[in-house]
């Protein structure tokens, strides 16, 4: 079966876990040989006629969108150009040209869509348009707020903002119209989109991101020494970095944090791993060095500020055997089990997430010696039971 993905980033162009569940969707709809292309985005310095990438195994087809900036540059931008970008993308949307292009020469029997901001909103509609069965994954909730982002603490809507808010969801709502099924990693995201009224009529169920296939030699006891803390995700303000290097700079014992990552707040990292030896600032890391982080990892530090859907370095985590110190926060909780693979703590409260440290430095040992039950956690949320499901949704879509 000739299967189309599309997103609006895709290797080497990624942000966070959304590329990596697309990537990881890719290899194993392949290796269940099914016929797969992919549709992404690329950077407009490299603007041009659409193009396909030979490098790559699978299909790619790259081009550059007629916008005021690749999605990749959003924070470089001030908010009226941003709020330009949005009414291109959504409204005008010059990039479906491209894409029909693919999709009338490919003829796929089924399409797949990712995050489509950046590459045009009504690809959504086109898809339809064109009478292709058509599954959409939500990784955000970037079609209720224009960031893609609700912060803890500013959950209400201003009354200065509000009517604004309602006209970009009209358009979203237009653009996006009703694909055949949509998936949410998460309940939490499936009920904000609810809450506001999002794809009536439209069959939308509840699927987690796939868990990571890589191997990792699970360890039943922990190194000898201080504790071992590590954060891997964007570096910005609603991911809570600087939340945990405020709780970091308060624990009384020795402990060491190890940050990885890319994002506004770099300099502000750099300056804190200058002043406090025991914090390490990694940079990027490929996901072979992730898996070498991991293994020597005591626990990992999800601080997020943002309503999280399905974080996937959640899910790498736990892979690996390696307990999580969360943010209860979003759809975070649904893949913890507090006390058993990790700890919750309250959003915001750097307090508590001290507290929650302090309790895993106490049962660091106990942690370690239940690694193949932290791993067992994320078990029913393979890969290989996910695009099993999506192929059934598929054949279920083509039968009517």
């Amino acid at each position: 079966m000739k299967i189309g993905i599309i997103s609006n980033l895709y290797p080497p162009y990624q942000r966070g876990g959304a590329e990596h569940v697309v990537v990881r969707t890719v290899e194993s709809l392949m290796d269940k040989g099914q016929d797969i292309f992919v549709i992404t985005g690329k950077p407009i310095s490299q603007r041009g006629t659409l193009e396909k990438d030979t490098d790559a195994t699978e299909r790619i087809y790259r081009f550059s969108p007629r916008n005021l900036y690749f999605t990749l540059y959003d924070y470089k931008n001030i908010w009226l150009v941003r709020l330009l970008w949005h009414i291109i993308d959504t409204i005008i949307s010059f990039e479906t040209t491209e894409i029909e292009k693919v999709l009338f020469r490919e003829k796929p029997n089924a399409v797949i869509t990712h995050n489509l901001k950046g590459i045009g909103l009504r690809t959504s509609r086109l898809i339809q348009y064109m009478g292709i069965p058509h599954i959409h994954v939500m990784h955000d909730l970037q079609l209720i707020y224009p960031s893609g982002l609700l912060i803890h603490g500013k959950e209400h809507e201003s009354a200065i903002f509000k009517p604004a808010y309602a006209v970009y969801r009209f358009f979203t709502r237009r653009a996006f119209g009703k694909p055949d099924c949509v998936i949410f990693p998460s309940k939490f995201l499936l009920e904000k989109y609810q809450e506001f009224k999002f794809l009536k009529g439209v069959k939308s169920i509840v699927i987690p991101n796939p868990a990571p296939t890589f191997n990792v030699e699970i360890r039943t006891e922990r190194m000898p020494g201080s504790l071992r803390l590590l954060f891997v995700g964007q570096l910005e303000r609603h991911k809570g970095i600087r939340l945990l290097i405020k709780a970091f700079k308060k624990l009384k014992f020795d402990a060491f944090l190890n940050i990885a990552g890319e994002g506004t707040e770099r300099a502000y990292v750099e300056r804190e791993a200058k002043a406090n030896k025991p914090i390490t600032d990694l940079g990027f890391v490929s996901m072979e060095q992730l898996i070498d982080c991991l293994k020597s990892a005591d626990a990992l530090i999800v601080p997020s500020l943002c309503y999280e859907n399905s974080p996937t370095v959640i899910y790498e985590a736990l892979s690996a055997g390696v307990p999580v110190i969360a943010s209860d926060i979003g759809g975070v909780g649904e893949l913890m089990d507090d006390g058993k693979n990790g700890f919750l703590f309250e959003p915001g409260n750097a307090d508590d997430l001290v507290k929650k440290i302090v309790l895993m430095n106490e049962q660091k040992e106990e942690f370690g010696k239940r690694a193949q039950e932290i791993k067992a956690t994320i078990d029913p949320y393979s890969l290989e039971s996910y695009t099993a499901k999506l192929l059934e949704l598929i054949g279920e879509i083509k039968e009517g």
